[in-house]
């Protein structure tokens, strides 16, 4: 098999680094090492433990330093991590990972078969985890050899290594969580890319470089700094001075990254925003009013406005070209202020007389401003909730406070299309706050499990889950939502993935 573009790529950043390295011409210290510390404005996670964090989003910042058993390759389809490969039995029922050898924890404990049976039951039982839904279809796991464990399915589920590509198989050390699983949300310990220096909570974590990650040949930066809550409004400055390194900016900030100097990059993503439809809460207990709001959300003026016109309008939460994105819903709720306005009428409200509260993360109070205008020309009043900035605040209001009737949200996607749809559209799905599913979008979630990957109808199942679940919800989708970087030009392009920021084969060159 020939390598792949990106690989090409990495193999040259490792040639390169190599050669600065050889010839000591990489800008050596006093001390003859190279800085190659990478500064990263991002979020931090809501925990450090993937079986207490409550947003997709902390899969960016989980994956330095946990290592999971399959990971995504550039297009979203599972590929070997710690386990270099796996095998299901005849009807699916079963899947035998075989892993690595060698592999070890950040904490010296080895990282085997029963370590990975011990971290996925954890995940099941412990009282507290939030990935017990994603994980019930493991019935029992059982350790065949050292590096040999078989998850045993509670029914035929295809699903399983895309699921365990991110942070539900994410492996954590079992000395770590025996010994203080409390401790593990400020103190992880896996097998990922790098280790924790130090953390500071709300604030930032420094993370260095582990050599025994099993992929480490491919990671060339030695420290990582990790800094959160930078004001949006001064994310460029940052980069142009050196503060920071990498930074995720809008739409509407890449002319002024430009004109800084500075490298920006448009990496296509499976992240879609939508509006949360919490249709247990008055009015919203009104089918017709629902459906009057999916039909007077301008999503196009959205993306000009608060985007910089850049993303596509969206009417499901998965991006056009992925196998998932059903073509026949396209359109499906396109603008139509007069059909909202009628929708209003028939479900009794004049205009003026239906008032509900929009609720924003602080850095979108301009998406918030223009849907209220936008709900405002169909005659509905809405007042804006901001939610302050913070790792859990949005978490703690939305998802597990559920007392937002419509909140301006976004799913940065999941490894599996099943699981994505679980979480935004299943009865105990995170972001459906409405906690509602019907028999039919369940069933068929359920056939598009019992179908392989490599079978020619999967496509066909699994867009037929995503058009029942669109349609069943009272959420809705607005627009897709590429990550957008800004870089110094002091560091190398980054590696294109749907799933999440990765930084194989990225260098950072000398400070001036």
């Amino acid at each position: 098999m020939g390598a792949t573009p990106s690989r090409l790529a990495r193999l040259a950043a490792l040639a390169v680094a190599a050669v600065l390295l050889l010839a000591g011409c990489g800008g050596a210290s006093a001390a003859g090492a190279r800085d190659t510390t990478l500064r990263w404005g991002f979020a931090l996670p809501t925990s450090w433990d993937p079986v207490t964090s409550s947003t997709g989003n902390d899969i960016n910042t989980l994956a330095l330093v946990y290592a999971s058993l399959t990971q995504l390759d550039e297009q979203g389809n599972a590929g070997p991590g710690l386990a270099e490969s796996w095998s299901y039995n005849g009807d699916g029922t079963a899947v035998t990972f075989t892993l690595r050898p060698g592999l070890t924890f950040s904490d010296g404990t080895p990282l085997d078969a029963d370590a990975v049976r011990q971290s996925l039951l954890r995940g099941t039982t412990q009282q507290d985890s939030l990935l017990k839904d994603q994980l019930r279809t493991i019935a029992d796991i059982t350790v065949d050899d050292e590096r040999t464990v078989t998850l045993l399915l509670a029914a035929p589920d295809y699903q399983v290594p895309n699921l365990l590509a991110g942070k539900t198989g994410a492996i954590v050390s079992p000395a770590a969580f025996t010994a203080d699983a409390a401790a593990l949300p400020t103190a992880p310990v896996g097998a990922g890319p790098f280790t924790m220096e130090s953390f500071v909570p709300e604030s930032r974590a420094v993370l260095v470089r582990n050599p025994g990650y099993w992929n480490a040949d491919e990671i060339l930066v030695e420290r990582l700094e990790l800094t959160a809550g930078t004001d949006p409004s001064s994310v460029v400055a940052a980069v142009q001075t050196g503060a920071l390194d990498v930074a995720t900016i809008t739409g509407n900030q890449v002319a002024q990254a430009q004109a800084a100097g500075l490298e920006v990059e448009v990496i296509d993503s499976f992240g879609v925003s939508q509006v949360d439809v919490h249709s247990g809460l008055e009015p919203l207990t009104d089918r017709r009013v629902v459906d009057a709001l999916k039909f007077a959300v301008d999503r196009q003026a959205i993306i000009d406005v608060t985007q910089g016109g850049i993303g596509d309008v969206a009417y499901q939460p998965f991006p056009a070209g992925y196998v998932a994105h059903d073509p026949g819903l396209d359109g499906v709720f396109a603008y139509d202020p007069d059909r909202a306005r009628a929708l209003l009428a028939e479900a009794g409200y004049a205009p003026g007389q239906l008032a509900l509260t929009v609720t924003a993360p602080a850095a979108t109070q301009d998406r918030a401003e223009l849907v209220q205008q936008q709900l405002q020309a169909v005659g509905v009043t809405a007042t804006i909730n901001v939610v302050p900035p913070g790792s859990s605040t949005w978490q703690q209001e939305v998802y597990l406070g559920r007392r937002a009737q419509f909140a301006l949200d976004g799913t940065v996607g999941r490894e599996s299309p099943v699981q994505n749809l679980t979480v935004v559209y299943g009865a105990e799905g995170l972001m459906n706050t409405s906690k509602v599913a019907t028999p039919e979008f369940l069933a068929a979630l359920d056939t598009v499990r019992r179908t392989p990957l490599d079978a020619p109808e999967y496509p066909a199942v699994l867009q037929e889950a995503v058009r029942l679940g669109v349609l069943m919800s009272p959420s809705f989708s607005l627009a897709t939502t590429p990550r957008i970087a800004v870089r110094s030009p002091r560091v190398s392009p980054l590696p294109h993935f749907l799933s999440q920021y990765r930084w194989e084969g990225v260098t950072v060159g000398e400070r001036t």
